[in-house]
C-alpha cells in the first residue's frame, strides 16, 4: 500500500478567502478563548528544523476538541438561512417557534459539538455513531442531551443512517462534515468555521515575531478540516507546505491523490478514531488535489510513540492530535522528502493537534 504522495505544484495554487465573519461569531460563544500555541524546542532539535509549535485544542470551549468551530458556525448559518450572524444572541433572536432537530453522524467529536450547540440553543438532537466508538465518547455526546444511536457498521453507514433519521422527522437539519451531491452548503459552512484555528495560529506566530510557518501538518478524516487549512493558507499570500495525515487503514484522501480521482477505501480499526473515515468529502476533493503538498499514512504504533512523547512534554494530545507529530517525524526522515516539502534547518513547523485525550479515549 502506498503511504506517501507529493504534489510539487501545490504551492502555486491559490483560492479566495473564506468568510471573514466566522472568527467574530466564535468570540461570542460561551468560554471562547484562543487555544494555546505551544513551542517544542526539543522536538525542533530532533527534527532538524528551527522551531516547532503545536496548536493545542484540548481546551477548546471546554469540549477538548476543535470540531465545535465548524459545527457552531454551520448550525448558526443553517438556522439563519446563511445570514452570517455575528453572535449567538443574533442566532437566538432569529429562531422561530418551530425549532428543528439537529442530526449528525460522528466518530465522536463532531457529534458532541453538534449536540453542544443543540443544548445551548435548546434544540433536540439525534446523533449516530459507528461501531468501535468508546463508551466515554458516546457518554460525552449523551451528556450534552442528545439521543445517540450506536450502529453496528462503518462511518459511511452511520452517515446514511443519519440521512434516514433526518428524512423521517417533520423538521430536522442534518449537520454533517462531509458533502455529497445535493448536500454542499452545510459542509461548506463547517469548513469556513474551522478557519478560526488558522487565524489564531497566524496571530500567535506574529505576536512572538516567529514569522509564517513553512510546514503545517493536518489530521484528516473526510478531509473537511484539510480543505479549510489548505484554503486558508492558499488565500493569504503565505505558502507553507500542507501535509495531510491519515491512518493506514483509512487513507481515503491519500489514495484519492495517488489515483487522481475521488476514492473510497474499506476502513479498519485504528486508535485514531476521529480519522477513521472511508470516503473523502466530495466538495473538498478538488481543493485536496490542487493545494495539498503531501499526504502520508501512519500506523497506530507510530501515533502511540508520538502521543507518549507529547505527554512527557506536558501536551494533552489524543491519538488524532498526536498523529501530526508522528507524520512530520516520518515525512522529514529522508533528504528526498525534506526536499519535496521545502524544509531545512531554518524552517518553522506547525502541528495541528485537534483534540485532547479526553475527546478520543482509547477503547
Amino acid at each position: 500500500m502506498t503511504t506517501w504522495f507529493v504534489n510539487p505544484d501545490a504551492r502555486t495554487w491559490s483560492c479566495d478567502k473564506p468568510d471573514q465573519a466566522v472568527a467574530v461569531f466564535h468570540q461570542s460563544l460561551p468560554n471562547y478563548a484562543p487555544t494555546p500555541l505551544v513551542e517544542l524546542p526539543a522536538i525542533a532539535e530532533s527534527l532538524g528544523v528551527a522551531r516547532v509549535f503545536i496548536k493545542d485544542e484540548s481546551s477548546r470551549l471546554n469540549l477538548s476538541a476543535f470540531k465545535i468551530l465548524g459545527a457552531s458556525w454551520a448550525v448558526a448559518q443553517a438556522l439563519t438561512n446563511g445570514a452570517s450572524p455575528r453572535s449567538l444572541d443574533e442566532v437566538r433572536s432569529l429562531l422561530g417557534s418551530d425549532s428543528p432537530t439537529l442530526v449528525a453522524a460522528t466518530d465522536g467529536n463532531h457529534g458532541r459539538a453538534v449536540a453542544h450547540m443543540a443544548r445551548i440553543l435548546n434544540l433536540s438532537c439525534e446523533v449516530v455513531v459507528p461501531a468501535g466508538i468508546s463508551e466515554q465518547a458516546i457518554g460525552n455526546i449523551r451528556a450534552e442531551g442528545a439521543h445517540v444511536t450506536v450502529l453496528d457498521g462503518s462511518y459511511d453507514e452511520a452517515v446514511d443512517h443519519a440521512k434516514a433519521i433526518t428524512s423521517s422527522l417533520p423538521y430536522a437539519l442534518h449537520i454533517q462534515d462531509m458533502s455529497w451531491p445535493g448536500y454542499e452548503e452545510i459542509p461548506a459552512w463547517i469548513i469556513d468555521g474551522y478557519t478560526t484555528m488558522c487565524t489564531e495560529v497566524d496571530a500567535q506566530l506574529e505576536a512572538i515575531n516567529a514569522g509564517p510557518a513553512q510546514l503545517v501538518a493536518v489530521p484528516v478524516g473526510v478531509g473537511s478540516f484539510l480543505h479549510s487549512v489548505t484554503a486558508h493558507y492558499r488565500s493569504t499570500g503565505t505558502a507553507p507546505a500542507i501535509l495531510s495525515v491519515e491512518p493506514v487503514g483509512a487513507a481515503c484522501v491519500l489514495q484519492s491523490l495517488v489515483r487522481n480521482e475521488l476514492t473510497s477505501v474499506d476502513t479498519t480499526f485504528t486508535i485514531m478514531a476521529g480519522m477513521n473515515c472511508g470516503t473523502p468529502s466530495r466538495d473538498s476533493w478538488p481543493v485536496h488535489r490542487a493545494g495539498v503538498d503531501a499526504a502520508i499514512a501512519l500506523t497506530d504504533d507510530q501515533t502511540r510513540i508520538a502521543m507518549k512523547e507529547l505527554a512527557e512534554l506536558g501536551v494533552d494530545a489524543g491519538p488524532c492530535g498526536s498523529s501530526t507529530l508522528a507524520a512530520v517525524r516520518e515525512a522529514l526522515s529522508t533528504p528526498e522528502r525534506r526536499l519535496d516539502l521545502g524544509i531545512d534547518t531554518t524552517s518553522i513547523v506547525v502541528l495541528l493537534s485537534t483534540e485532547g485525550r479526553a475527546a478520543n479515549p482509547l477503547s
